[in-house]
């Protein structure tokens, strides 16, 4: 079985706006934390984005500016030997669309993670910024570790065996 890190996308790998970021031009790669998620692939831990895009559900941005944000994320991390592995979204937003089994804090993006790659959930991780990421690693049976908006990976890297 294999072993990840999962991450927030907003005010984890890219910069946090306070709200949706709904346009590319506002999408903000956080260059301080190349080394560690290098680092952590390094170490054999397969590097995955889980991300609520509620937004999408209120019609803010497309489908097709969210794959120019992430397709973005993967290039530029490609250029530092960072291989993102696949990102899943919640496209939902419950006064929208309803209740669903993806959008955190439910585990269904984490759990389709560990069946899609065959991951160990006691040996992954959720790197996030807020509450209801850390409730969807402990409900996918995995280790959450909450940080603050924007805070450096790095600093948190030691929580990683």
């Amino acid at each position: 079985m294999n072993k990840a890190v999962f991450l927030d996308r907003d005010g984890v790998i890219n910069k946090e706006l306070g709200d949706y970021v709904c346009k590319f031009e506002d999408f903000e790669i956080l260059p301080h934390n190349y080394d560690t998620l290098k680092e952590l692939q390094d170490r054999g831990y397969l590097l995955l984005v889980a991300t609520n895009q509620g937004g999408l559900a209120k019609g803010w941005y497309t489908e097709d500016i969210l794959k120019k944000m992430h397709d973005h994320v993967e290039a530029d991390y490609l250029k530092h030997g960072i291989t993102i592995s696949h990102f899943y979204y919640c496209p939902h937003h419950p006064n929208f669309t309803g209740e669903c089994d993806c959008r955190k804090p439910k585990p269904g993006m984490l759990l389709k993670g560990i069946k899609d790659f065959n991951l160990d959930p006691k040996l992954c991780y959720f790197i996030g910024d807020k509450l209801t990421d850390v409730e969807a690693a402990e409900a996918a049976g995995m280790t959450g570790i909450k940080i603050d908006i924007d805070q450096p990976l790095g600093e948190v890297l030691h929580l990683i065996k």
